[in-house]
């Protein structure tokens, strides 16, 4: 069995959903390495997410946004933890929903992804800055 691991520096993307399948593909060259095994990326904050879904139609990524901002609105006056400004909070929330991590197997040396999905950043704070993945890639 093979293990790689890198941590990574996603460049500043604005609020929202957006596609970085790429990215992390590109970071791990070792993929190639791995017929059969696991991809696993783990985001070190607790104000964006990662997740997984369409990655041809890029209204997908907005009504994500704006559904999210409906389900857990800014501003409600029973946040306590607003230090950082109306975002915080609710940032904080919309990353645990989402969840910080993906899994996705490895099939010849490729993410086995479906025809129509791909990983998304979720950004859900105005300012969020780089953010920081760990990939690991295992298998045989």
């Amino acid at each position: 069995m093979k293990f790689y691991q890198k941590e990574i520096n996603l460049p500043q993307f604005k609020r929202g959903y957006h596609l970085i399948t790429h990215l992390l593909e590109d970071a791990i060259p070792e993929l190639e390495n791995i017929s059969i095994g696991q991809f696993q990326a783990f985001i070190k904050h607790t104000s964006a997410s990662l997740t997984i879904n369409e990655n041809a139609d890029p209204t997908v990524r907005m009504d994500f946004e704006t559904h999210i901002n409906k389900m857990i609105p800014e501003n409600m006056p029973y946040y306590k933890h607003d230090y950082e400004g109306s975002d915080d909070m609710p940032a904080h929330i919309k990353s645990s929903m989402l969840g910080c991590q993906v899994s996705i197997p490895i099939t010849n040396g490729k993410l086995n992804l479906g025809t129509w999905q791909g990983i998304y950043l979720g950004e859900h704070r105005n300012y969020g800055g780089n953010r920081k993945v760990v990939i690991t890639v295992f298998g045989e």
